[in-house]
C-alpha cells in the first residue's frame, strides 16, 4: 500500500486529500497541522499517522498522539525521516517553501497546494517532481495534449468584492474580505482572491508549470470553466468541471482516473456563462501583471509585502485598497533584486518584510 505525508492536514485541501487517501486505500504516514486541534485528534483516530507535527509546543498535550513534534524545523526533519515518496503540500504561505524545496531534493515527489512555493522560488525547484493540487492548474494540464499552444488562460471567481461599488471598497473590512461567492477556503486565499493576488500567483505558478509566459486570466463568476487552452490553429477548449477540489487531489495522488470522481457539469443548469477582464481599478495588483510575467524572480518581493499586507488589514493597519499600495510599493523599491541561490531568496524576503512592516 503506498503511503503520504500530509502537511496542512486541518485545512480545506487536507480535509479533501484524506477523503480522496481513505477511498483509494492510500495510508497516512504523517499530519502536520496549525492549531485546529480538535479536528486533527479526529482524524488521527480515523487515519492513525506514525507521525505528527503541529504548530505550537502550548498544543502539545492537547493531541492524542505518541509522537507529536512541534515547530517549523520538526516538519523537515518529518520529511526527511519519512519512507513516503509523496509529500502533499498544503501549508498556507512562505511557511511552506522550505518543506518543498526539502521534498524535492529527497526526490520526492511532491502535490503541491502551496502557491507560494512556485511564485517564490519556482526557479529553484525541480518541476518533473511536483503535480499542483489546484483546479486552475489541472484544468490546462488536462487540456494540453501535445497541439502547439497560442495562449493558456485561467479564471478567476472575482472574489468577495467583485459586484461592490468601488467606493464601498474602500470601507471593506476582514471580515467583508472573507465572504468568497463561490468557494469556501482558508483566510489568506479568501484575502488573496479580493485583491487578486492569488490570481497573479497562479499566472507565474502556471509559467513555471507550462514553461511559457503567453498567459492570462479572466473572470467567470461561476467558477465551473476553470482553465482555456488557445492553439495556433484558431481554436480555444475549456475544462469544466464542479467547484469540488477532490478531482485534481485524485489526479495528484493516484495518477489517471477512470472512474467518476465528480457528478459531470449539468449544462441546463450552469446556463450562461460570462467571460469579464479583470479591471486594475478593481484590483490594483493587476497593474503588475505583465511586468511579473517577464520578470518572475520578483515574486518572492510580491509575496513578502503580501503576507505583511493581509495581515496589516486583519489588524485594521490599513485600508483593503492600502493592501495593494503596500504591495506595489515593495515592488516598486526592490525591482532590481535578483537572487541567484535560495540563501538570497530568503533574505530578501526578509529585507522585503522588514521594508513594507517599516
Amino acid at each position: 500500500m503506498s503511503s503520504i505525508v500530509l502537511l496542512g492536514s486541518t485545512g480545506s485541501i487536507g480535509v479533501n486529500t484524506l477523503i480522496v487517501a481513505k477511498q483509494a486505500n492510500i495510508r497516512i504516514e504523517a499530519l502536520v497541522a496549525g492549531s485546529n486541534i480538535g479536528l486533527l485528534n479526529k482524524q488521527i483516530a480515523q487515519h492513525k499517522p506514525k507521525t505528527v507535527v503541529i504548530a505550537n509546543e502550548t498544543d502539545k498535550h492537547k493531541v492524542n498522539h505518541h509522537d507529536v513534534r512541534c515547530g517549523n524545523a520538526a516538519i523537515l526533519t518529518l520529511i526527511e525521516e519519512s519512507q513516503s515518496d509523496m509529500v502533499v503540500n498544503a501549508l498556507v504561505g512562505y511557511t511552506g517553501l522550505a518543506p518543498t524545496l526539502t521534498a524535492t531534493k529527497l526526490g520526492k515527489k511532491v502535490a503541491l497546494a502551496n502557491k507560494e512555493s512556485l511564485v517564490v522560488a519556482g526557479e529553484f525547484i525541480d518541476m518533473s517532481l511536483i503535480t499542483v493540487i489546484d483546479s486552475e492548474h489541472f484544468g490546462l494540464w488536462y487540456l494540453l495534449n501535445g497541439r502547439p499552444l497560442s495562449k493558456l488562460y485561467i479564471t478567476a471567481s472575482g472574489g468577495a468584492f467583485r459586484d461592490w461599488e468601488l467606493d464601498k471598497m474602500k470601507d471593506a473590512k476582514f471580515s467583508d474580505a472573507l465572504k468568497h461567492p463561490n468557494w469556501s477556503m482558508g483566510n489568506k486565499i479568501t484575502i488573496d482572491s479580493a485583491t487578486m493576488t492569488n490570481k497573479l500567483f497562479e499566472l507565474l505558478e502556471a509559467k513555471w508549470l507550462f514553461n511559457t509566459s503567453n498567459i492570462d486570466a479572466v473572470i467567470e463568476k461561476k467558477s465551473i470553466i476553470h482553465a482555456l487552452a488557445e492553439f495556433k490553429d484558431g481554436s480555444t477548449t475549456a475544462h469544466f468541471a464542479g467547484v469540488d477540489m477532490k478531482l485534481p487531489i485524485a489526479f495528484a495522488l493516484r495518477g489517471e482516473i477512470e472512474e467518476e470522481v465528480l457528478p459531470p457539469t449539468d449544462l441546463l443548469a450552469m446556463g450562461s456563462i460570462e467571460f469579464l477582464p479583470i479591471e486594475a481599478t478593481r484590483y490594483p495588483i493587476w497593474n503588475i501583471k505583465e511586468h511579473i510575467l517577464s520578470h518572475s524572480h520578483l515574486g518572492v518581493v510580491v509575496n513578502a509585502a503580501n503576507e505583511v499586507a493581509i495581515d496589516a488589514f486583519q489588524k485594521e493597519k490599513c485600508s483593503f485598497f492600502g493592501m495593494s499600495e503596500m504591495v506595489l510599493d515593495a515592488y516598486k523599491k526592490f525591482n532590481d533584486v535578483k537572487a541567484k541561490n535560495i540563501a538570497e531568496i530568503v533574505e530578501i524576503d526578509r529585507e522585503v518584510r522588514a521594508y513594507v512592516q517599516s
